[in-house]
């Protein structure tokens, strides 16, 4: 192997141009030659490469997004851009590719790889950390911390006013984000897509908790079932008119910012993982991290097979929310 190439893809997520800065710099160390894909998929099957070296991944360890930019291709769903993208990897010699991405990015590295030679390793990339394979996705950490952040802000003006806010936050299909901030925000109750949504058990947990605090926020992921933030605040408050309600959407601002040390350390592994992995052979595998220690999930049993929700953490939340 002499020629590698690397992409992100799919939403931006906090860490990903430390993972880009490893998977550089660790081709570099094996004499590799590097090229980055701009926009992804979509950049993918226009030849959008552009030569890295060491220097053009300096001081991007601490940034958020991805210096090579990042796109969902419609084009690429379909079987002529995957091919298209396979003759472009074969045209301008690439031997190893390394995807970091999502769900949506190691589908279509599945698909790719069965329409090329090429070896394909991927870095899982997405604040929802809705894969199978690893424990935390690069971005999921500096996401929740952004939002309790957030949060911690809002409780001010709630405790003020002694106000009802509804803040509503990303993960539309998983709500690990919405679990993990709610309770380290200390909600008062987190309505997620795991489990269906009660109002009338809702209203009672408030209607409990009425006299034991000034203020009260409850964490609404972002998913149809209970209709987003802003459905259940107007359900909530035709029951308990007498309540100050308010309602926040954090939207992208959960997917910018700094990366996190947890963020960048994890994404600086990921892709010093991932390289090594092409050049010992392997490919089709998405690069993680379970109980602290590199492991390695086939790209087609990564995505869309998530693991069942912790409900002792929902349990938990419930009780310390009282």
């Amino acid at each position: 192997m002499k020629t590698i190439a690397v992409l992100t893809s799919g939403g931006d997520a906090p860490g990903m141009n430390a993972c880009l800065r490893a998977v550089v710099r660790t081709a570099l160390h094996n004499g590799l030659q590097i090229h980055g894909v701009m926009r992804g998929y979509e950049g993918l099957m226009d030849a959008e490469f552009i030569p890295l070296d060491a220097k053009a991944v300096s001081n991007i360890i601490h940034r958020g997004g991805t210096i090579l930019k990042t796109a969902r291709s419609k084009r690429f769903l379909t079987e002529e851009g995957q091919i298209l993208a396979a003759k472009q990897l074969e045209k301008h010699k690439i031997e190893g590719l390394v995807v970091i991405g999502g769900d949506g990015t190691f589908k279509g590295a599945d698909e790719l790889q069965k329409k090329t030679k090429v070896k394909i390793m991927g870095c899982p990339g997405t604040i929802d950390n809705d894969l199978v394979g690893t424990d935390f996705a690069i971005g999921y950490d500096t996401a929740i911390n952004t939002v309790v952040d957030a949060v911690d802000k809002i409780r001010d003006t709630a405790e003020s006013h002694e106000r009802l806010f509804f803040v509503e936050v990303m993960g539309r299909d998983a709500g690990l984000i919405a679990l993990r901030s709610g309770i380290g925000a200390g909600a008062e109750a987190i309505l997620i897509p795991e489990t269906p949504t009660h109002i009338d058990d809702l209203i009672k947990r408030l209607e409990r908790g009425r006299k034991n605090k000034s203020s009260k926020i409850v964490i609404v992921s972002e998913h149809e079932s209970a209709g987003g933030a802003f459905v259940v605040a107007e359900k909530v408050k035709k029951q308990l008119p007498y309540y100050d309600t308010r309602v926040t959407i954090l939207g992208h601002i959960q997917r910018g910012g700094n990366p996190s040390c947890m963020d960048r350390v994890n994404a600086s592994r990921m892709g010093f993982a991932a390289v090594e992995a092409l050049v010992g052979g392997r490919t089709g595998e998405m690069v993680g991290i379970i109980d602290k220690q590199i492991c390695y999930t086939p790209f087609a049993n990564a995505v869309k097979h998530r693991e069942g929700l912790d409900l002792h953490l929902l349990r938990m939340m419930e009780i310390l929310s009282l």
